[in-house]
């Protein structure tokens, strides 16, 4: 700080280091810190706004000074080692490529899918599963606006803030357990990290955590809801081209009916719309799905008999449609809910939008209205002359 002359009664002193105030009346003369523990001030005049200020500077030091202790011990004690906590199952962790929990994920865990990238290791097959419905179908399905929709920049979700990208795709979710719950069910769960879905699709994790960057210094800057009102003006380029974008949407569909198929020992026996409805749930819930304990219930009541015929004829249907209906999710994602609901409907593929009517009848229960009384069967003129006359002056002057 540079020097300043402060004027205290009758005579001039110069400062230096110092903190100075000077108004015509008083001022603060001295300012030093020889020691930490000690601070000097000269003043002259004290008045009660000159004496707030001091009291002020006062305060601020010693924080200062009581700050600089915390830090100097902190760096001088042992530190206690951080608690892990084991992550929810809803994937909540963020794991992104580099970061230590993706290095300790296994590596080899991927999908095989047309097109993926030789480097990547193939635990299971995917390319030969017994699908009813066309995936070329579903995948446009889920890229339409009252599903999934279809973004080819970073964006945050709406409900956690997690960047998606595409027809959905989750960037930074861990790899997870996923236990089968099922004794009767032979078919495991797979729930891989996104960076093992993003290589097994045949893109590179360079370009990954260059997006994952880019979305956090934008996230930064403008905030979440600035950030999605520019991905939806269309204001910022793409991150991945088109299709790149249908290779993840591809390799998420193949993984969401595999999965499928673990949640429903019949699956194979399903119709094709029910079998879409299913993978539709798991592709947009994933692990959350096994809190529909009811539906997963109906839907897993019977199983094949010892002849190998299904018995999946035996399902109530409309209790499991109902199950979903009364849940949260259909009352947040009414229209969705609505559409992949209506589904499991085993007449869906004759009469769909009946199915779908059905469907939104139950979740918008029609008003009924109290019927009004049987009219009075007699016509005017009976009435007229059945009811009471009015005296002469009354309608004197209703007429004036």
């Amino acid at each position: 700080m540079r020097e300043r002359k402060c004027h205290a009664s009758s005579h001039q002193q110069r400062l230096s280091k110092a903190v100075i105030f000077s108004p015509a009346s008083w001022c603060i003369c001295k300012f030093t810190t020889d020691d930490l523990s000690r601070i000097r001030v000269c003043m002259a005049m004290l008045r009660p706004a000159a004496l707030k200020i001091l009291l002020a500077t006062l305060l601020a030091a010693t924080a200062v000074q009581a700050e600089t202790t915390r830090a100097q011990t902190s760096l001088t004690s042992p530190q206690e080692p951080p608690l892990h906590l084991q992550s929810p199952p809803s994937g909540s962790q963020s794991c992104r490529p580099g970061s230590p929990s993706q290095e300790n994920q296994d590596s080899s865990l991927s999908v095989a899918s047309p097109g993926s990238s030789s480097a990547a290791r193939v635990s299971f097959d995917l390319t030969h599963s017994r699908m009813k419905f066309k995936l070329g179908r579903l995948m446009d399905i889920l890229r339409d606006s009252r599903h999934e929709g279809w973004v080819r920049t970073a964006y945050p979700d709406p409900t956690t803030g997690r960047p998606l990208i595409g027809g959905g795709f989750s960037l930074d979710v861990c790899a997870i357990e996923h236990p089968q719950g099922n004794p009767l069910n032979p078919n495991a769960f797979l729930e891989p990290s996104s960076a093992q879905l993003w290589q097994a699709a045949g893109l590179d994790l360079a370009q990954l955590s260059a997006i994952l960057d880019r979305f956090d210094r934008r996230v930064e800057l403008w905030g979440k809801q600035e950030l999605r009102r520019k991905v939806r003006a269309h204001e910022l380029p793409p991150d991945i081209t088109e299709e790149e974008a249908l290779r993840l949407l591809r390799i998420s569909v193949l993984q969401a009916v595999h999965n499928a198929r673990a949640y429903s020992v019949n699956f194979d026996h399903l119709s094709a719309s029910q079998q879409m409805a299913l993978t539709q749930l798991v592709y947009q819930m994933g692990v959350n799905l096994e809190e529909f304990t009811e539906f997963l219930s109906a839907i897993n009541s019977y199983s094949a008999d010892a002849q190998n015929k299904p018995a999946i004829q035996k399902v109530d249907w409309k209790t499991a449609q109902r199950d979903l209906v009364q849940s949260d999710w259909a009352r947040r994602y009414t229209n969705r809910a609505i559409a992949v609901i209506a589904m499991f409907d085993p007449t869906y593929s004759s009469r769909p939008r009946q199915a779908e009517r059905q469907v939104r009848d139950w979740i918008y229960p029609p008003t009924t209205h109290p019927r009004k009384s049987a009219r009075n069967p007699k016509t005017r003129p009976e009435l007229a002359r059945n009811s009471p006359r009015r005296p002469a002056s009354k309608r004197r002057a209703k007429q004036s």
